[in-house]
């Protein structure tokens, strides 16, 4: 077992808000918990989009201290570059920013939990849990 697992980001504000359904809860139990950049921006897009108040993003901000932030670097870069690449030839497209997440996963071989498999079950190499 992996001691890293990374959130996409619904499955990341549902963990934030103490509501990830209880078989993908049991996946989180006795793992460092990480999220990519990508889904920290994608909580702050939310919390502006809704005009949630200054508290509400103190939660975000205090939740995000508590997980591992897999950041950009040129290896994510490259892994992201090719993923997207290869899924254009073959004419099955990804959505950007889940792209980037997967890319983040795979250039630190990384498993992720997600809530939408469908969008990342054929990706090459990447590890999907439950």
């Amino acid at each position: 077992m992996c001691d890293f697992l990374v959130l996409d980001t619904d499955a990341a504000s549902r963990c934030q808000i103490g509501r990830l359904p209880p078989e993908l809860r049991d996946a989180v139990v006795g793992r460092a918990v990480c999220v990519t950049f990508v889904t920290v921006g994608e909580l702050y897009r939310w919390a502006y989009k809704k005009a949630w108040g200054q508290s509400r993003l103190a939660q975000i901000e205090q939740w995000c201290r508590t997980v591992l932030v897999i950041p950009y670097d040129i290896e994510v870069a490259r892994t992201w570059g090719k993923l997207v690449a290869d899924r254009e030839r073959m004419g099955k497209p990804l959505p950007v920013n889940d792209s980037w997440i997967a890319a983040c996963c795979l250039a630190r071989r990384l498993p992720l939990l997600t809530m939408n498999r469908r969008h990342f079950h054929e990706i090459p190499g990447l590890t999907l849990l439950p």
